[in-house]
């Protein structure tokens, strides 16, 4: 019997041995040494009351400390809650409501949630038995809750069960496709910033450490400074920065002759942008394609003609309308499948009953089969706006525009932006005798939504266009303006 995540870990850190496993701070720490850490981690836990079913919120970087502190509340079988930076309180609050204690990385900050609190430096103070951790996680207790960007106004839950972490391929060297498998050479420096809670940050940091590498970590993470000084190797990067590298790049040249991989994660990677990357940095970007909900679906390498993503190792299906198989090279929408997805959204069943749905998550993104068997998408059915990587729905900033004194009618659609990638442009009807204004507008948005779902760009119009149907007709908003 497979014994259950984190099982394969712990297996690679007594692996490891001597070998550097983590930089941080100035300091190395071994295989062997980052094993003790989870094990004192665990200890800590249990003594907390952590255990199976437990809900353990971790509110920490990306230090050793931090993963050896994930890695426990995956051993004693918690669910584990990652928060990431930028949540409103109120997101922030309703993340943390099925949480029975936080590991922070002290009690009287300004955040510091409710409740028990431990700080880890208290949590890795606890004994070492020099044993083994065993794992009490059962298979279909959920194992981590990954959370959306909050676009709806709190953020959605994916939760994902011990069991479907168990059949992931990021510990799992033999489950490697062709294109991890390549990416996971390249991977002997992998440069670690922002925060472990992120699900690309962590996939990404076991398939390092799997595949013999060493995590780096950097704060804050300057490209192209972070890369040059850790003599980083790979790192994941965001359209948006790898934009602002190539520029870098072209203007005043760092020396990243050690880099080989870049894997660009979030968002479609535009065919230019990438023939730019490549003339400019080498055959060393790769583009992957996936969602929270699913995980990994799909991974370009730089070998793939640019704006595909590669022939996915996942069940994909590309319908129409009607729910039905589309043919070979036709668009539809895709429905995918993988070992590792979530099982649906935590205490949510009318949201879950949308998208999962016997077996098959529905990503509400548009694509079609070449006759290789690659995948292009082609556009999406969701009205979003993906800012850093992250997606953020238009209904709900249109809702809070709506409501404002100033505004009669309010519509949001995504624009390029140089420095996050797509960012926020609100078209607003002014309510009578009134003149809305974007400062008072921008505020409204980032106290209720967050600073990413705040519009960059205002226009004032008389009334909205609409289709043949009735209905606003953005693409027509956009291209007037």
């Amino acid at each position: 019997m497979t014994e259950q995540f984190p099982g394969a870990v712990l297996d690679i850190l007594d692996a490891a041995g001597d070998r550097p496993v983590f930089e941080h701070a100035g300091r190395e720490v071994s295989g062997a040494g980052l094993l003790a850490m989870v094990r004192r981690a665990a200890n800590g836990l249990r003594q907390y009351g952590a255990g199976p079913g437990v809900g353990v919120a971790v509110l920490t970087g990306v230090g050793p400390g931090t993963f050896a502190a994930i890695i426990a509340a995956h051993v004693v079988g918690a669910r584990v809650v990652g928060v990431r930076p930028g949540l409103t309180a109120h997101q922030r609050e309703h993340v943390l409501r099925s949480v029975a204690l936080s590991v922070t990385e002290r009690k009287d900050g300004p955040d510091t949630p409710a409740g028990l609190v431990v700080t880890l430096d208290e949590l890795l103070a606890a004994a070492d038995d020099g044993t083994r951790p065993k794992v009490l996680a059962r298979p279909e207790d959920t194992a981590r809750l990954l959370h959306t960007s909050g676009s709806t106004g709190v953020p959605k839950a994916c939760a994902q069960t011990y069991a479907a972490m168990t059949a992931g391929w990021a510990h799992r060297p033999a489950a490697w496709p062709p294109a991890v498998r390549e990416l996971a050479g390249r991977l002997d420096r992998f440069l670690v910033f922002g925060t472990l809670a992120s699900q690309v940050m962590m996939e990404y940091g076991m398939l390092a450490l799997a595949s013999g590498g060493t995590l780096v970590t950097a704060d804050p993470p300057e490209f192209p400074e972070a890369l040059v000084r850790h003599r980083a190797t790979a790192s994941v990067i965001t359209v948006a920065r790898l934009t602002k590298l190539v520029a870098a790049q072209r203007t005043a040249p760092a020396d990243l002759t050690r880099l080989r991989a870049l894997m660009v994660s979030g968002s479609p990677l535009e065919p230019g942008r990438l023939r730019e990357a490549t003339d400019v940095l080498g055959p060393i970007v790769f583009h992957g394609y996936g969602q929270t909900e699913t995980g990994m679906i799909s991974m370009a390498t730089p070998a793939e003609p640019p704006g595909s993503l590669g022939v996915p190792p996942v069940d994909v299906e590309i319908r129409d309308t009607s729910g039905r198989p589309v043919r070979q090279g036709t668009d539809g929408e895709l429905f995918v499948r993988t070992p590792s997805q979530s099982s649906g959204y935590w205490q949510e069943p009318a949201l879950t009953a949308e998208v999962f749905n016997d077996g098959w998550v529905r990503t509400r993104d548009l694509g079609r089969f070449d006759a290789s068997g690659r995948l292009w998408l082609t556009g999406r059915t969701r009205d979003v706006i993906i800012v850093n990587a992250d997606v953020y729905y238009a209904g709900p900033v249109e809702r809070l525009l709506a409501g404002h004194p100033s505004v009669a009618e309010a519509y949001v659609v995504a624009v390029p932006d140089e420095s996050t990638g797509e960012a926020v442009h609100a078209f607003v009807v002014p309510a009578d005798g009134h003149t809305p204004e974007l400062g008072a507008l921008r505020a409204l948005v980032r106290e209720e939504l967050g600073g990413a779902c705040a519009p960059t760009r205002l226009t004032l119009i008389g009334e909205v266009p609409l289709t043949a149907a009735g209905k606003p007709d953005k693409q027509r908003l956009v291209q007037g303006s």
